[in-house]
């Protein structure tokens, strides 16, 4: 047995012992279902075959999905879950494609700041005693705030798509605040879109290239001409957004930061904050002392839609020893209708070896 798979049964054992019911899932899970959560850029991240009987399958990039759809078939509420085994990420860097992952989740539908705060104070035992930095965000807060643009809804929903993608988000927000080099070349392109038709563009460019018809092109031009006459977004929102992305502070902290922005449609959000902070101090964690940033968990797995949190080793080339956050909306997809309030968090037992210097 190697550190790390000695490291990950002693987890799985502590998270039984804190209630949890373990659970196993299939290596190889559908295609499709991730497919529908994320779109195509899934296939970037995840290693695809295809079943002669099932058709196309990914081999397990993640355990949530899962386990959600297992709680969702049969499970009892509340309901505590347990697991450890492989996941397999393609890796754009040195970083490992198939690592283990010891994970806990959490369905209860009664006051969820205290699920977030059980969770989140597991995973501090868990891990007490090894030199590690705890980080809190909350997607719900910048979703919020994306909410609460004055903007078109195509605009705030193409601005929700791109949350976890920063750098895009960022070129979005600057373009649809009518600045910066995309604004600028989407401007030339609708003015040449507006003094000729897609059609006559689409011919003077030559010989199709790529999947998209001539039909969807022309659909897409209209769309940019549409969005054209949409104003921008006021410059004193987009610098609220930009203030609240770069946010970081002690916890307690922040939240009084950004009740005094007054931002009526944060308020909410804020007030979810505000409750997980009590109830994390109720569980025994300092929210004076907890780091909190805005922008963390932005380039984690896309169903995280609340409360988010991290535990980070001191080194640049290692990943986060543990992530983790809430997911109710994951629920009612996975669910067909039905939904239920979720949270959880994986931990890396292979970076917790490394660490000790026993990988």
């Amino acid at each position: 047995m190697t550190e790390a798979e000695r490291l990950a049964a002693e987890l799985l054992a502590q998270m039984q012992a804190a209630g949890a019911q373990p659970v196993a899932t299939e290596i190889l899970q559908p295609a499709e279902t991730l497919l529908d959560l994320y779109g195509e850029d899934i296939r970037a991240r995840a290693y695809v075959t295809h079943d002669p009987r099932q058709g196309e399958m990914m081999l397990r990039p993640d355990f949530t999905v899962p386990v959600v759809q297992a709680h969702m078939r049969i499970g009892a509420e509340p309901a505590r879950y347990c697991y450890a085994g492989p996941v397999f990420r393609m890796q754009t860097s040195t970083r490992a494609r198939e690592y283990l992952q010891v994970g806990f989740e959490l369905f209860a539908r009664d006051d969820p700041a205290r699920a977030d705060a059980e969770v989140f104070a597991l995973f501090t035992r868990l891990l007490q005693g090894h030199d590690l930095r705890p980080v809190t965000g909350d997607i719900g807060i910048l979703k919020a705030a994306v909410e609460g643009l004055e903007t078109s809804p195509e605009r705030k929903a193409a601005l929700l798509r791109h949350i976890w993608r920063p750098r895009r988000f960022r070129a979005l927000l600057e373009r649809m605040g009518g600045h910066g080099p995309l604004a600028k070349a989407r401007a030339e392109l609708v003015t040449k879109l507006q003094n000729a038709s897609a059609e006559t563009l689409i011919a003077e460019a030559g010989q199709m290239v790529g999947l998209r018809s001539a039909e969807e092109i022309a659909e897409r031009a209209a769309l940019l001409c549409a969005d054209a006459q949409t104003p921008p977004i006021p410059q004193a929102q987009v610098a609220r957004l930009e203030h609240l992305l770069a946010l970081a502070a002690p916890a307690t902290e922040a939240l009084a930061q950004l009740r005094a922005q007054d931002w009526p449609a944060l308020t909410p959000a804020l007030d979810r904050l505000e409750a997980r902070l009590k109830a994390l101090a109720a569980a025994g964690i300092d929210p004076a002392a907890l780091p909190f940033e805005a922008s963390f968990g932005r380039t984690t797995m896309e169903y995280y839609d609340g409360f988010v949190f991290g535990f980070i080793a001191g080194r640049a080339d290692l990943p986060p020893v543990a992530t983790g956050g809430r997911y109710d909306a994951l629920t009612a997809v996975l669910g067909q209708g039905r939904a239920i309030p979720a949270v959880g968090g994986v931990i890396r037992p292979e970076t917790l070896a490394l660490l000790e210097g026993k990988a």
